[in-house]
């Protein structure tokens, strides 16, 4: 049941992550790197909140705003300066690493004696006795779900719809009289407030921040969201943030059970870019595959 629990709790935290990575990726084709920096830096500022008296629940929005801002000038750089996608990012990722550091004062900063938004008054008087253990994960559960919710809401709104458009064919947008460039900035704001979200959300879990919690963020968001996207294509009943959210459960769950047969935690980087590499080789297979079969469909036509 802890392993369970444990899995959950982490499949759900990654998920709102995810979700960001999914923005950048899948929609913008836009190879963000901001996120190694932007997800720490979430943790960071929870922490030397929440060490400051901040009420813990309030250090969500505060988050989503710095992480937005972030993206913010990720997008400036890549748009005003024209600097290439990739490196906008790295450039970013860099920057944060330092910024990460000022803002926690340290490299480790503890809150083990302080509230979180999963442990407080109210949640301990709602969970008590046997609902205890799983009150961190139903509060989990419920602020990724009115995460996916919301952004399901944003990507139906104007401003969601001409985000899409950009990632499959800027020039229509440009011929709206739109600035694609200010769209660009606008997805990488919202992808990079639910990165920092996620950290932040994070951090609390862990009770603690540590500089090195960004490493890998990308590899776990990109993971993610192709596992989610790949098995779970045909499935037209859920939106695809569903599978994105599945797919971190499911990377989550890959992890840990390659954890609980004997491999040590200090290959867990190298189960995850094996992971990493063996998804990217079944999807790209299976795109071959469906093309295979469509060019052969269209030859069939013509004879």
């Amino acid at each position: 049941m802890a392993l369970i629990l444990s899995v959950l709790e982490q499949g759900l935290i990654y998920a709102v992550m995810g979700l960001g990575v999914y923005i950048t990726y899948k929609i913008l084709d836009f190879p963000d790197l901001t996120v190694d920096g932007s997800f720490p830096m979430g943790a960071a500022i929870a922490c030397v909140l929440i060490a400051g008296g901040m009420p813990p629940v309030l250090t969500l929005p505060v988050c989503f705003v710095a992480g937005a801002f972030v993206g913010m000038l990720t997008g400036l750089i890549h748009v005003k300066l024209h600097v290439r996608d990739l490196l906008s990012g790295i450039i970013m990722m860099t920057a944060l690493y330092t910024v990460n550091l000022r803002i926690a004062g340290k490299a480790n900063l503890p809150i083990y004696n302080q509230e979180t938004i999963y442990d407080n008054p109210l949640t301990n008087r709602i969970f008590t006795g046997a609902l205890q253990p799983f009150k961190t994960v139903a509060v989990i559960f419920v602020i990724t779900a009115a995460v996916k919710l919301l952004l399901d809401w944003y990507l139906r709104t104007q401003s969601g719809l001409l985000l899409r458009a950009v990632g499959d064919n800027d020039t229509i947008v440009t011929s709206l009289g739109v600035d694609k460039g200010l769209v660009k900035v606008v997805g990488l704001s919202v992808a990079n407030g639910l990165v920092t979200l996620g950290g932040c959300m994070f951090a609390q879990q862990q009770r603690f921040f540590d500089i090195s919690v960004g490493t890998g963020t990308v590899v776990i968001g990109l993971a993610s969201v192709i596992i989610g996207t790949s098995l779970f294509r045909k499935i037209t009943v859920w939106k695809v943030t569903t599978s994105v959210v599945i797919g971190s459960l499911i990377y989550k769950g890959c992890v840990a059970l390659a954890i609980r047969v004997g491999l040590s935690s200090g290959d867990l980087k190298l189960i995850t870019a094996a992971l990493f590499l063996a998804i990217l080789v079944l999807g790209t297979e299976r795109k071959k595959k469906v093309k295979t079969d469509a060019d052969a469909a269209e030859h069939n036509k013509t004879l």
